[in-house]
């Protein structure tokens, strides 16, 4: 089935937190917490903006995958209106511009010389990396909710009908598909796959992870990350939905209402596994992992054995992306464009800035000592943190 428009599930705005309205009981009378105020603290980094640029499209609220990608000396990012742009990375000169007439929606991804971007309606876009100009336009089987991952001459992706598929780099040609069972209630959002050698690991919403052969499409395993529980529909959401991280042969993944795991690489086993909520996904710097909670509670935990370090609430229900490492630190945007640094030993608040007041629902990038966030309303920003004095 194919399930295009704005929601699966329906999601509230950010000053009413999804996972309060979905998991709270059904206590008419209970006022919903709205998100946490911020409080000044004492900076210890000063950010700075170095750039900014204007992609086009609004901020309708549809939890689009739209966020930049770097591939070292350029940016390239996408506006829902169609526009696809590069930039130089440090000084922000835009080194091309496209526009083309299709309803992006995630994306772009960025290797071997292509850049991918999918759309919608169930369409994937070629363009190539150093000039702009299209190479191929293919449709596959649903809306595409994460951006693409390339390895050499094969670009993988998941469509939000739960069907993985593995493209020709060269020629969009499906060249292998696999499918999961996929609830029909489900939180609007794929995970983007990870590829790590010959295997790439793509999660889905029936709170599973599987292993593919990248170029076979060969299912290798599969893991119940988030097994279903509960009576309500609502209750039973347990959706792979957010950023993933692998380190040497093992594989971190969080689920919606389920658990956070490290799985092995070479079979599927959970080596372990806690009760976590995350839509939005973690990241991994050395030991240590960091989780942007369904409620925007951020936690660092022990990568051996998922044992939590520290937990910070100053941004509760703020409606934070996926965290990000930069240097020392850790990043998060959230509903109203501000972006925080976290101190990665101790979860304080380091420094922020306030870009517009549009929402961010993607993770911010950061690459070759700068971060680069893109808004909802189509917005991009590079931005540099230094030390104080």
């Amino acid at each position: 089935m194919r399930r295009f428009g704005f929601l699966r599930v329906v999601m509230v705005a950010a000053s009413l937190s999804f996972v309060a309205v979905a998991t709270t009981s059904c206590d008419k009378d209970k006022d919903v917490e709205p998100p946490k105020v911020l409080v000044p603290f004492k900076a210890k980094l000063a950010i700075e903006r170095v750039w900014t640029a204007a992609l086009g499209g609004k901020d309708r609220r549809l939890r689009l995958a739209l966020a930049p990608a770097a591939d070292g000396q350029r940016v390239y990012a996408a506006g829902a209106d169609g526009t696809i742009a590069a930039f130089d990375a440090t000084s922000g000169r835009t080194m091309w511009r496209v526009v083309h007439k299709l309803p992006l929606s995630a994306g772009p991804a960025v290797g071997s010389g292509t850049v991918l971007v999918g759309t919608n309606d169930g369409q994937v876009l070629a363009l190539d990396a150093e000039t702009g100009l299209r190479r191929w336009q293919v449709r596959v089987s649903g809306e595409v909710l994460s951006a693409p991952a390339i390895s050499g001459d094969m670009a993988v992706l998941v469509t939000i009908d739960g069907r993985a598929h593995g493209l020709a780099l060269a020629t969009g040609k499906e060249v292998w598909s696999n499918d999961q069972s996929v609830p029909h209630l489900s939180v609007r959002g794929t995970a983007r796959p990870i590829i790590v050698g010959d295997l790439v690991v793509c999660g889905f919403d029936n709170g599973k992870v599987a292993a593919y052969g990248v170029t076979s499409g060969e299912i290798l395993w599969e893991a119940a990350v988030s097994p279903v529980k509960g009576r309500t529909e609502l209750e039973r959401l347990v959706d792979v939905d957010g950023a993933m991280a692998v380190s040497g042969r093992d594989l971190f993944v969080v689920g919606f209402q389920g658990r956070i795991a490290q799985v092995s690489l070479d079979s599927g086993q959970v080596w372990w596994a806690k009760d976590a909520s995350s839509y939005r996904g973690l990241s991994l710097a050395g030991d240590t992992l960091f989780m942007a909670a369904a409620d925007s509670r951020i936690s660092a935990l022990q990568r051996r054995d998922g044992s939590q370090l520290w937990k910070q609430e100053a941004l509760a229900r703020r409606g934070v992306t996926a965290p990000v490492v930069d240097g020392g630190a850790i990043v998060v945007a959230d509903f109203e464009g501000q972006v925080h640094w976290l101190d990665q030993a101790t979860g304080e608040l380091i420094g922020r800035i306030a870009t517009t007041k549009a929402r961010v629902t993607n993770a911010p990038v950061a690459a070759g000592g700068m971060v680069y966030v893109q808004n909802d309303a189509g917005q991009l920003y590079a931005l540099r943190a230094r030390e104080r004095g």
